[in-house]
């Protein structure tokens, strides 16, 4: 049996025993692989873990539950990245009429449609190709592409950026799409109360340079800043607001209290309980290294 050798730190490795390889290919980006592992059938991109059928959607809905919440409107949203589908279509859940989702590697994501148990089908994937219904498909690169909305004047009520963890590869041309120029950019999309959000890395001491990073440039962009932790994965996730709003963690709960959620991984209680950042985020400790 396959196995995968995934880095998660500084001399630690997490080792995956891979079965039933239903895709594999260097496409022009990345090593996609597709096959089945202990959690289901499971995605990696370039040796690392992306998704799997038995967390995928704990991790999306952490992802986009709290930035949908926090938004004062859920109209047009952006997704970066997500070649899945599911973040694209959580939102649609949520009420958006029309999502973007744009990823620069169209084999990775029609790699996702026809082999992942979940996110777009085939046929949803060809539907939002052509641009037939609320989500448009854009296989470009993501900067580029804000770069032209900025140009034409659009805006988005929630932008997500859903890519591979932040590395030290000087390579990996995902890594641009975390600085603090393309939070920038992001912000300057959005419609009166709208929201960025992103994977933000690991809150687990011996792995979290990418969190230490990522709180520093949110809240260089935004002025609030909703830290949300999974209690039952190993990510959190930020998301800004360009305004000030005041405990966005018990808004955030509130609202989903008050309105009602399709959600079924977490609830008002899990939002409120995610939304204190650890120790070592509120009080700097590390922050040089980052």
């Amino acid at each position: 049996m396959p196995l995968i050798h995934e880095p998660v730190g500084h001399g630690l490795t997490r080792v995956w025993e891979v079965g039933d390889v239903r895709f594999h290919a260097r496409t022009p980006y990345q090593e996609v692989l597709i096959g089945r592992t202990a959690q289901g059938v499971s995605l990696f991109c370039d040796g690392e873990r992306q998704s799997t059928e038995a967390s995928q959607l704990v991790y999306h809905e952490a992802l986009m539950v709290p930035a949908l919440l926090l938004a004062e409107q859920v109209r047009r949203v952006l997704v970066i990245g997500s070649s899945e589908g599911v973040a694209c279509e959580l939102a649609v859940a949520a009420g958006a009429t029309l999502v973007d989702h744009v990823d620069i590697d169209a084999q990775a994501v029609r790699a996702c449609a026809g082999h992942l148990p979940y996110g777009y089908t085939p046929a949803d994937l060809a539907r939002a190709e052509r641009g037939d219904g609320p989500i448009r498909v854009s296989y470009e690169d993501g900067w580029a592409f804000l770069a032209a909305a900025e140009g034409s004047g659009d805006t988005y009520d929630v932008v997500v950026i859903d890519l591979p963890d932040e590395n030290t590869d000087p390579g990996a041309q995902h890594n641009r799409l975390y600085g603090t120029d393309f939070l920038g950019r992001c912000a300057r999309l959005l419609a009166p109360g709208g929201v960025v959000t992103c994977q933000a890395g690991c809150p687990t001491l011996w792995r979290n340079e990418t969190l230490r990073a990522s709180w520093r440039r949110f809240r260089e962009v935004f002025a609030t800043v909703l830290y949300f932790g999974s209690d039952e994965h190993e990510w959190a996730f930020l998301s800004g607001r360009a305004d000030h709003v005041g405990q966005p963690g018990a808004l955030v709960a509130r609202r989903f209290a008050e309105r009602g959620s399709g959600a079924v991984t977490l609830d008002a209680a899990a939002l409120l309980g995610g939304a204190t950042p650890p120790y070592s985020l509120r009080h700097g400790i590390g922050t040089d290294q980052s």
